[in-house]
């Protein structure tokens, strides 16, 4: 029987901040996939290799984590004073389908670079040395991005000495300025609350601080849950129990900030709302050994991801974790001691992380204007993905 041979798609595999993507032109797409729909989103599913009944994407770019099961197409901006158009794709692993609810804090620190080598940043903007500021769209959730590129010589500076916790090697800093980073339309704080009580059946009534800031998160105290703040992913992701646990109660949360109308709509939107757990500044081993003093921190954070406990921390998280530490009374706030503060340094399972943020009450109600961080990123490939002709 004839076989329909395979295609190749250029593409470029990148590591940004704390996971790793496979990135589009918008334009080199085929044709079918360059307008949101089914084709596009099968072609996604066969590039990354799901869905996995086995959990591995063997056949395919993912490596089997929510942190590296990602996708980008980015595009000349069609947004007034804006370089690029950025749309994230999140893929399920054991799943058919493509999350489009949220946008990717990490891979965001490659856009910028991938922008300028391919074309979308005006020349005469990119300097031949210094920095090179790159107006970012961020479709998923119509938001401003703002990246300053590092530029050596005319090109994007990748190497540097940057060090970023869950990161092995250094490589050149890249800021990023997330502007108005309220996720969505409506309040910062859904429900009016900045902590309300979330009542879960079968499981029980938890203090939550709602938020939709970098990314619609869910923040729980540790101690209510039964943890301490300072457990790795192996401590959680090998308790079956546990992550149904997690998934439930994201899922009743995500029907209070209104994102959902019915927690059976949970299944088929894993990206967003995140669900965390934070405690007071704690000693502990991170993942690979290092130790972190209590006094590094000013606060314990571990958030999960597509169903498991995060190996790091998530950059849109990271811009709901210190936005909610710059309001003070939200669980964020007074886990790391309550008062005001424009800056938060959190505690994750791989090591520690600095993010800025700006809140203010406008009209009554608390709105962010700005949450910065510092990421890297570097190409790790490209060329041309492969995928069956007939995968879509």
């Amino acid at each position: 029987m004839a076989q329909v041979p395979q295609i190749k798609i250029p593409a470029t595999y990148i590591r940004g901040g704390t996971s790793k993507g496979v990135f589009f032109r918008r334009q080199d797409l085929p044709p079918v996939a360059q307008e949101p729909g089914e084709a596009r989103d099968k072609i996604l599913l066969r590039v990354i290799g799901s869905p996995d009944p086995y959990g591995q994407q063997i056949d395919g770019m993912g490596g089997a984590t929510s942190s590296t099961s990602k996708t980008v197409i980015l595009d000349k901006s069609s947004q007034p004073d804006h370089d690029v158009d950025y749309l994230f794709g999140q893929v399920a692993i054991n799943k058919a389908f493509v999350d489009w609810s949220g946008n990717c804090g990490n891979l965001t620190a490659a856009v910028g670079a991938f922008a300028i080598a391919s074309g979308f940043v005006d020349p005469e903007r990119i300097p031949d040395n210094g920095i090179c500021t790159v107006r970012i769209w961020q479709k998923n959730i119509q938001k401003t991005i703002i990246a300053h590129v590092p530029i050596t010589n005319g090109e994007v500076q990748e190497t540097g000495d940057f060090e970023l916790d869950g990161v092995t090697f250094p490589a050149a800093e890249v800021v990023i300025e997330f502007m108005d980073p309220a996720d969505g339309e409506g309040s910062m704080f859904p429900t009016g609350n900045l902590v309300d009580d979330l009542e879960v059946p079968g499981i029980g009534t938890f203090k939550a601080t709602m938020i939709n800031a970098g990314i619609p998160t869910i923040f729980l105290n540790a101690a209510d849950i039964g943890y301490t703040g300072t457990e790795l992913q192996k401590d959680i992701n090998s308790d079956a129990e546990a992550l149904a646990r997690f998934e439930t109660m994201r899922a009743y949360g995500a029907v209070k900030m209104g994102l959902i109308s019915d927690i059976a709509e949970a299944a088929a939107r894993q990206h967003t709302p995140k669900i965390a757990f934070v405690a007071p500044a704690t000693a502990y081993e991170a993942s690979s050994g290092k130790q972190i003093a209590a006094g590094d921190i000013d606060v314990c954070v571990r958030a999960l991801s597509m169903g498991k406990l995060h190996h790091a921390m998530m950059g849109t998280a990271s811009v709901a974790i210190a936005t909610a530490a710059a309001v003070p009374g939200t669980l964020v706030n007074l886990a790391a001691g309550g008062g005001e503060r424009d800056a938060v340094t959190f505690g994750h399972p791989s090591g520690t992380l600095r993010v800025g943020a700006a809140a203010e009450v406008v009209n009554g109600e608390w709105t962010a204007t700005k949450a910065v961080m510092s990421r890297s990123a570097r190409v790790l490939m490209e060329g041309w993905v492969r995928i069956p002709g007939d995968a879509f």
